[in-house]
């Protein structure tokens, strides 16, 4: 099934930053708005190395629920919903097309899901106490990262490989919640955690070693995903309350902020490929939200 798309062309330059291994000092990222046309919302969260996206879109309206796709740019949308979901939301995508995400059931109760080529497979975090599952991210191997919510509302991140769950709580710095959000093929995890005094911090947790990732003078900082080359994607607040994306590079331990011109103060990037293609989205000036992929144009030697 074929959706109706809008795509709409800016570049932008975000400078300050040359990533490890490089000798210019400025960093260009390239910026492409995509949108489903007739919809308020269009967010694309996961990216594979060909370029396929993994994403969703709705209008917030009654009776028009949210709705999954897959994407080949600008215009090749692929419907993916759970069968007899209620909502979809497909967020991660590895190079051989398997995705992941979550869908909502006719009694509102989030689950995991797993589609590999047209079969899918329900995940459910094996706990008397889960009440919502939702899976983030997936790797070439296929394993799988997300997170399990009890009846309390408190989040706790794992890792599934086949169906053996590792949870991921205890390995990070004390914390009230957590997610996973991210895995690549060395199952080095990205993801985000809550501390006892309510503040997200980003984490890149790499053979049970774990970075604290928190973008400078931010108020707040969630990892939402990364790469083979150890490179982080996300999101932070400043001092002003604004939001904006991120780039953390793990290798030279640099930051870059990421907006999206015509979404600057409003950006998240929620994903990552090895080509250095980031996705993810923006509020625009009408209080829509904007899908938006953007290039890293890497400094050179």
């Amino acid at each position: 099934m074929k959706l109706k798309f809008a795509v709409a062309v800016m570049l932008g330059l975000v400078a300050s930053v040359c990533f490890a291994g490089t000798t210019s000092d400025d960093t260009t990222f390239s910026f492409t708005t995509i949108n489903v046309k007739t919809d308020t919302f269009t967010q694309l969260l996961g990216v594979n190395n060909s370029g396929v996206i993994a994403g969703y879109h709705g209008s917030g309206a009654a009776g028009h629920p949210n709705q999954g796709f897959t994407l080949i740019p600008p215009s090749s949308f692929t419907v993916e919903n759970f069968p007899m979901s209620v909502q979809t939301q497909v967020i991660g995508i590895n190079n051989a097309g398997l995705t992941d995400g979550f869908y909502i059931d006719n009694s509102g109760v989030n689950h995991g899901f797993i589609k590999t080529g047209s079969s899918y497979r329900n995940v459910d975090f094996p706990n008397a106490t889960s009440v919502l599952t939702q899976l983030l991210g997936i790797n070439d191997g296929g394993v799988e990262v997300g997170y399990w919510q009890n009846g309390a509302g408190t989040q706790f991140p794992f890792m599934l490989m086949g169906t053996t769950f590792t949870q991921l709580d205890s390995m990070l710095p004390a914390n009230t919640s957590a997610q996973a959000t991210g895995v690549n093929d060395s199952s080095e995890i990205s993801g985000f955690y809550v501390d006892s005094s309510s503040v997200n911090h980003g984490f890149l947790l790499i053979k049970g070693v774990v970075t604290v990732l928190d973008f400078p003078e931010a108020t707040f900082t969630q990892a939402l995903g990364l790469n083979n080359l150890q490179e982080v994607v996300g999101t932070y607040m400043d001092a002003k309350g604004n939001t904006h994306g991120f780039l953390y590079d793990s290798k030279s331990k640099t930051y870059q902020s990421v907006n999206d011109p015509s979404g600057v103060d409003t950006t998240v990037v929620n994903g990552i490929n090895d080509q250095g293609q980031i996705v993810g989205f923006y509020v625009d000036g009408s209080g829509n939200t904007d899908g938006f992929v953007g290039h890293i144009v890497r400094c050179v030697n």
